[in-house]
């Protein structure tokens, strides 16, 4: 078999896993309920977020919060100041792509 596989967990409960670190990219799956979130932290490569289930609310640097919905991919670049949330009843499920590998990337700005 040539392809390797990597298993993702399926769940409705607050989940956020690594599922691929290597040389190339790094991603990441996670799941957030109702009035949950991610730290507020400054991205640390190229991201791509892939939403597959319910609405993001996510605020930029020092824009306003924006809401995106499941079958987007943002993308957001290195070095931006990052607050997502889930605020809605559904739950939040997406996959973090960031490449290259944040351990090749130089350090971000303090927040």
């Amino acid at each position: 078999m040539i392809e390797k596989v990597y298993q993702v967990t399926m769940t409705n409960d607050k989940t956020v896993e690594r599922i691929v670190d290597d040389e190339h990219v790094n991603i990441n799956h996670m799941v957030l309920i109702k009035d949950t979130g991610l730290p507020v932290h400054v991205s640390n490569s190229n991201v791509y977020m892939v939403i597959v289930r319910g609405a993001m609310t996510i605020g930029l640097d020092d824009e306003p919060a924006n809401l995106h919905q499941a079958g987007e991919i943002l993308a957001i670049p290195f070095n931006t100041k990052m607050e997502v949330a889930n605020q809605h009843d559904e739950v939040l499920e997406f996959f973090v792509l960031k490449s290259p590998n944040p351990k090749d990337m130089p350090p971000v700005k303090q927040i």
